[in-house]
């Protein structure tokens, strides 16, 4: 049969050259505008870099007149699909076609009327959509409100570094979170993960994959925007690079197989097996510019210590690969003025500074040289009914995700490593439990922390349902401790009141003494008071502490080179179920993991796999108890107390909210005057 050109014919191919001409000049427009918005933020840039700021009035409509060319990008229209026409000669509108072949894709519109085209998308999965993230609360709804201004947080260590998956410490963390962003975060108030440089993702059912659409909005501190290739690379060729003293982070994400690239904003992640932290965990992965951290060495990355670049609020006021922040400044973050979220915060600045004695940073901190601190547990109890003082700060005490536990880790394997490592009397449980039983914990936390905290069972919370409900803590005995002792072949035989090995083999020789050295940090009056718990205890019984009281800067490189017999420190949660795994399995042992006091249980490594593989919460728990029970019959720590946040705060500054989730800084704002 003859095809014939008909009228209906015409009207389509019209119709269809009318619309392939207003998506032509869409486009031209957009890229118009896009013109534009670079040719503003180049603008700002040089008038930062010069000082000249040309008045605050030129600076805010430059300011306004961006964000308006941003929101046109944003909202105008992304597709235009033409899929046919109507019997009646009228465009009938049709689904976009998913371009992997899996049929309809819908696409809607956001709360911030964004179109959401799902093209990305595998088909058949649900879509997690995310909105822009904003303010838990909105400072500028607070009374008192007003922007700019510097906030100052007194921290008690010295920082090593702030080099991101580099710096392990919960000082650098709190730097960290305020340049860097992950792909998501958990809700202030609800911890459900929510999306941050994620707008959307799939999760398969299966847990074998997930796939992740960053937001077109990102963009780095420096304009560059923040790309699926930006993903990969801090995934694959940083964070699993082992030339990269990453370890840390290699280990909680080692069930990532691989990395693959969709589109410019689209990557999957794909699993070598099923954990219940792959989804929380990988989105919880922050994003690093290829561009910046990719053009050095692995080398120079170890060895740095200030290299600091991300896509947050804020940014490094000096960031200079040639002269990088080194410890002992005060590190200074500033508010990124490119920031792409919601919200720019209300702060100008922000800057840490480390006062290590107790004493002086409480005056100093009085004395206006900063606006938080920490206090020691006395100062809390001496300062929270002082009216003197509350009249110009506000104290907060508060259980949150990060509260974490203190703790006496004991050396279990070759002080120094294999294989030339000396073994330490760590090593037998039996005495790692008699240390436990001669330490009255329930003293020490009525004596050195005024109080405040509980004992600690193990690597949970008491509160937490990972915890075993059924372990009580170890009791002060110290008849069972020395029981335990001389049946580990620990005896004072000549009568001299100290301890000595009765055995002759691969540990020790016979009449080998037990002493030991106890590494701890300066933290002033509070560091005196364990010390001295600590001697007298053991001396009690016939063993000799020898106390090594160092920097909180040294303690990294300390732990690395597993070079002590016992220290003393403490680890605070970053999810609200954590994952063993980087701090007790067996394999945390190598490449200098967190299994640093070298604790070898196969039971425990065990319990491990089987609880990160079982994604039903309710049996997940279940193993978890079984994991608590191992850790509470071996001891490789003596857990000494669970204690709530304390902070001292400044009535200055506005907008404190305590949340489960911690502070956020970034809310706070400078009350007017």
């Amino acid at each position: 049969m003859q095809n014939r050109f008909t009228f209906k014919d015409s009207m389509l191919f019209l119709l269809v050259g009318v619309v392939g001409l207003l998506a032509f000049l869409s486009m031209q427009a957009g890229d118009r505008l896009w013109r534009e918005m670079q040719k503003l933020e180049s603008k700002m840039s040089d008038i930062e870099r010069s000082g000249d700021g040309g008045g605050s009035a030129g600076i805010d409509d430059m300011r306004r007149e961006l964000a308006e060319l941003k929101t046109a990008i944003a909202s105008r229209p992304i597709n235009v699909h033409v899929t046919g026409v109507a019997a009646s000669g009228t465009a009938a509108p049709a689904p976009a076609v998913d371009p992997m072949g899996g049929g309809a894709a819908a696409a809607d519109a956001s709360a911030d009327g964004d179109v959401r085209d799902s093209a990305w998308a595998r088909p058949g999965v649900e879509i997690a959509w995310q909105e822009i993230p904003r303010f838990t609360t909105n400072p500028e709804s607070i009374p008192g409100y007003a922007a700019g201004g510097e906030f100052t947080e007194i921290f008690g260590a010295q920082l090593p570094r702030i080099t991101p998956y580099l710096s392990g410490d919960v000082y650098s963390r709190r730097i960290l979170d305020q340049v860097v962003e992950p792909l998501g975060a958990y809700n202030s108030e609800t911890l459900a993960i929510e999306g941050v440089l994620a707008d959307a993702w799939q999760f398969d059912p299966d847990g074998m994959w997930l796939r992740v659409h960053l937001t077109p909005r990102a963009t780095f501190s420096d304009g560059t925007p923040v790309t699926s290739e930006d993903v990969r690379w801090t995934v694959e060729d940083f964070i699993k690079n082992t030339r990269i003293e990453a370890e840390r982070s290699r280990s909680t994400l080692d069930m990532i197989e691989k990395v693959d690239i969709v589109d410019d904003r689209t990557v999957e992640f794909v699993f070598n097996k099923a954990v219940f932290t792959n989804l929380d965990y990988t989105l919880g992965i922050a994003v690093l510019p290829k561009h910046v951290y990719g053009a050095l060495e692995e080398s120079e990355i170890n060895q740095s210590t200030g290299l600091l670049v991300g896509s947050g609020p804020f940014r490094l006021e000096v960031m200079d690969v040639e002269n990088q922040w080194s410890p002992g400044e005060d590190v200074v973050v500033v508010r990124n003025e490119r920031y792409w979220g919601e919200k720019k915060p209300s702060l100008a600045s922000m800057r840490f500074k480390v006062i290590t004695e107790p004493t002086a940073a409480l005056v100093g901190f009085r004395n206006g040289d900063g606006d938080m601190l920490t206090p020691s547990s006395s100062q809390y109890a001496e300062l929270r009914k002082d009216s003197d003082f509350l009249r110009s700060n506000a104290i907060y005490k508060w259980v949150n995700m990060r509260s974490g536990y203190s703790f006496i880790g004991w050396q279990c394997g070759r002080r120094g490593g294999p294989p030339d490592g000396e073994w330490t009397p760590f090593h037998d449980k039996r005495v790692r439990r008699a240390m436990t039983m001669l330490l009255d914990r329930e003293q020490m936390i009525r004596n050195i922390y005024a109080g405040v905290g509980v004992v600690s069972t193990g690597p949970s919370s008491p509160s937490a349902p990972s915890s075993n409900p059924d372990i009580e803590p170890w009791p002060y005995d110290l008849d069972q401790s020395k029981a335990l002792l001389k049946e580990a072949g620990w005896e004072d035989l000549d009568g001299d009141g100290i301890l000595e090995y009765q055995n002759d083999d691969e540990y020790f020789s016979k009449g080998t003494p037990f002493k030991f050295q106890f590494t701890i940090t300066n933290s002033g009056e509070t560091s005196e008071r364990i010390i001295s718990c600590l001697v007298a205890q053991c001396s009690e019984i016939g063993i000799v502490c020898e106390p090594r009281v160092v920097d909180w800067s040294f303690y990294s490189d300390m732990l690395k080179r597993r070079d002590f017999d016992a220290m003393i420190m403490g680890w605070s949660a970053n999810a609200p179920e954590s994952d063993p795994r980087q701090i007790w399995h067996n394999s945390s042992i190598l490449d200098q993991g967190d299994n640093f006091i070298q604790w070898d249980s196969q039971d425990a490594s065990d319990l491990i796999d089987q609880g990160r593989g079982t994604m039903s919460r309710d049996e997940r728990m279940l193993v978890w108890h079984d994991f608590h029970s191992v850790v509470h019959d071996e001891q490789p720590y003596t857990f000494i107390r669970v204690s709530p946040w304390i902070r001292f705060i400044n009535r200055d500054v506005g907008n404190v909210q305590t949340y489960p989730i911690g502070l956020q800084p970034g809310e706070f704002f400078r009350v007017a005057e």
